[in-house]
């Protein structure tokens, strides 16, 4: 576990459903953040010890990127009763539109085990998505998906993604591996360009962690992977606060 920087921490931990046919390392990151009101932990798996023990001076609130992401949730909820805000599992609507299966394919009232045990009375649900401010002081982007997001964190200026943007040594990627039925590369970089206005100082994904300290016609590390991902350089001096005119708001 490393402490990034006072009240925010990452570790990482061999994910228990892992083999070596998977497309993604072993080792899988989650992250806490401690408020002063609330400790927050995202994706969370093996949450060490230390940072359990804070939740007894704070309320406790766990975040999904995505709902596949539950990992330890279930366990932390039980231990500490701490709500869940998460992006909504796949309906068999999603099988048709992000697999490209026939609907007839489909068993007849199918729905995924995601986060199933949370939404039948297992704990405090809140469904969220892509656009919503949470009242936690997060806010949503959209990833490759309605329910892989993106999410903004101001007070820390950082950001934490799921599976939708990664480093695995490579610098930053959206992978193929996670591109679904119809969806592209250029359309998951075009949801992640309004993120150019956010001034990160911390960028988590899926595996790694990279410090990076945004200056005055610097790029960010976002706009970084969607010049690596479009092959063009983005010509950001000369924006003044390295935001893209179209973007500020």
């Amino acid at each position: 576990m490393r402490e990034v920087q006072a009240g925010l921490w990452h570790w990482q931990a061999p994910h228990p459903e892992w083999t070596p046919e998977q497309w993604w390392p072993q080792l899988v990151s989650s992250y806490a953040l401690d408020d002063g009101l609330r400790l927050i932990l995202f994706d969370p798996l093996a949450a060490p010890e230390e940072i359990l023990d804070a939740a007894a001076d704070r309320e406790p609130v766990v975040v999904l990127t995505a709902p596949w992401h539950e990992r330890d949730a279930q366990s932390l909820v039980e231990r500490l009763g701490a709500p869940v805000f998460t992006p909504p599992p796949d309906t068999a609507d999603d099988l048709v539109r992000k697999y490209g299966i026939a609907p007839e394919e489909i068993p007849e009232g199918w729905h995924s085990p995601d986060v199933a045990w949370l939404l039948k009375a297992g704990g405090e649900a809140h469904l969220y998505g892509a656009g919503d401010r949470l009242p936690i002081g997060i806010e949503a982007f959209p990833g490759r998906s309605h329910n892989d997001l993106v999410l903004w964190i101001e007070r820390v200026s950082a950001v934490v993604t799921g599976d939708s943007l990664v480093d695995f040594g490579r610098g930053f990627e959206v992978p193929r591996e996670v591109l679904q039925h119809g969806v592209t590369r250029e359309r998951v970089v075009e949801g992640l360009r309004p993120l150019f206005r956010c001034r990160s100082r911390w960028c988590f994904r899926r595996t790694e962690h990279r410090q990076t300290v945004p200056r005055s016609n610097e790029r960010f590390p976002e706009a970084d992977a969607v010049r690596r991902l479009e092959g063009t350089p983005l010509p950001f001096k000369g924006w003044g606060d390295g935001v893209p005119p179209a973007t500020r708001r």
